[in-house]
C-alpha cells in the first residue's frame, strides 16, 4: 500500500515556475513507479510524466516536453515536478500516482494509488 499527498500548487502568473512534490508513505514507495497526471476543467485526466523506480527513465508526454521535469528522491520518499514557463493552458488538479509495473506507463489505467491533488492556476 502507499499513501501519497501532493503539494506545492497555487496561483501563479504566465511564464512563472512551480514544483509540485508528492510524498509517499508506506515501505515500497522505492520500488514504484511514480507518474503526474492533471486534469483540467470539463477534461479527462492526462498523463504529464513518469519516471522509474530509480530514477534513471523517464516519460513525457510529448507536447509537454522541455517545460517539465519529473524527479524522485527516493530517501525522501517524493515525487518532484517541475514546471517552469507556465501557460494558462496549464492550469489543472495535478496528481501524483504509483504502480508496480515494470515499465513507466501511461495510462492512468496502469496506476493504482493516487493522491488527492493540487490545484495549479494560471493567470494571463
Amino acid at each position: 500500500q502507499v499513501q501519497l499527498v501532493e503539494s506545492g500548487g497555487g496561483l501563479v502568473q504566465a511564464g512563472g515556475s512551480l514544483r509540485l512534490s508528492c510524498a509517499g508513505s508506506g515501505r515500497t514507495f522505492s520500488t514504484s513507479v511514480m507518474g503526474w497526471f492533471r486534469q483540467a476543467p470539463g477534461k479527462e485526466r492526462e498523463f504529464v510524466a513518469g519516471i522509474s523506480r530509480s530514477g534513471g527513465m523517464t516519460r513525457y508526454t510529448d507536447s509537454l516536453k522541455g517545460r517539465f521535469t519529473i524527479s524522485r528522491d527516493n530517501a525522501k520518499n517524493t515525487v518532484y515536478l517541475q514546471i517552469d514557463t507556465l501557460k494558462p493552458e496549464d492550469t489543472a488538479v495535478y496528481y501524483c500516482a504509483a504502480c508496480k509495473t515494470a515499465i513507466v506507463p501511461s495510462s492512468r489505467t496502469a496506476y493504482d494509488y493516487w493522491g488527492q491533488g493540487t490545484q495549479v492556476t494560471v493567470s494571463s
